[in-house]
């Protein structure tokens, strides 16, 4: 059985979610703690969200020093499969594996709704099951996700097609609705929507989150 670790920070609150939507979606999870540089041979790594270390200093700042994430980061570059989740997603921009910055949401109220996403690159491990253009309804929870980046770097995630996800509704304010975006090679992806949230009907939007499971799962080939 393919093989998913999630990462556990003091302060993150989204694992148990994180680890669930994984096995509802056909992996063998594997609890990986902050301290530990051991991966512990995973196939695929979810950075989850939550307020890892009280989001003291900044955001996924002190998070990103953490032994696990020197491990994530010397494998993300070997080409394992890494997504991060909201904090998961400010972890791996602080850790040099995603550009840009998510600051506070536009009118600087915290939202918490159900909002349609537009899938706009399938060429990630992650996103690879579905097609481009679909819509996927899941839930987001943040006060600080609104996405920014010099006009350089935004041209250039814009023209390499390194946008993976674009809100519909662009509550927050995010520059060009970005909603996700991925590594240079495609193998790193961070959103600030919960899709770990939209598993189960009785407790979310719709399943459209399984689909980035399934997709990582089709993709390590296990």
């Amino acid at each position: 059985m393919p093989r998913i670790g999630v990462v556990t920070f003091p302060g993150t609150l989204d694992d148990g979610d994180a680890a669930r939507a994984a096995r509802l979606g056909g992996a063998e999870v594997v609890r990986l703690w902050h301290a530990d540089a051991d991966l512990k041979g995973v196939d695929a790594v979810i950075v989850p969200g939550g307020f890892s270390y009280g989001d003291y200093l900044r955001a996924g700042a002190l998070a990103s020093l953490a032994p696990v994430m020197g491990e994530v980061v010397r494998r993300a570059h070997q080409g394992l499969p890494v997504l991060g989740i909201c904090n998961g997603f400010q972890i791996l921009q602080e850790a040099g594996l995603l550009p840009g910055a998510l600051t506070r949401n536009k009118g600087l109220h915290f939202h918490c709704v159900d909002t349609y996403l537009q899938v706009e690159r399938t060429s990630t491990p992650w996103t690879a099951g579905f097609t481009q253009g679909q819509k996927i309804l899941v839930p987001a929870k943040h006060g600080e996700g609104r996405f920014q980046a010099p006009a350089e770097t935004i041209s250039q995630l814009e023209d390499e097609g390194r946008v993976v996800f674009r809100y519909t509704d662009n509550f927050n304010g995010s520059v060009n609705a970005i909603a996700g975006v991925s590594s240079a090679d495609g193998r790193v992806v961070g959103l600030m929507p919960h899709p770990e949230h939209a598993v189960e009907l009785l407790t979310g939007p719709s399943t459209d989150g399984l689909g980035l499971i399934h997709s990582v799962l089709d993709s390590v080939g296990v």
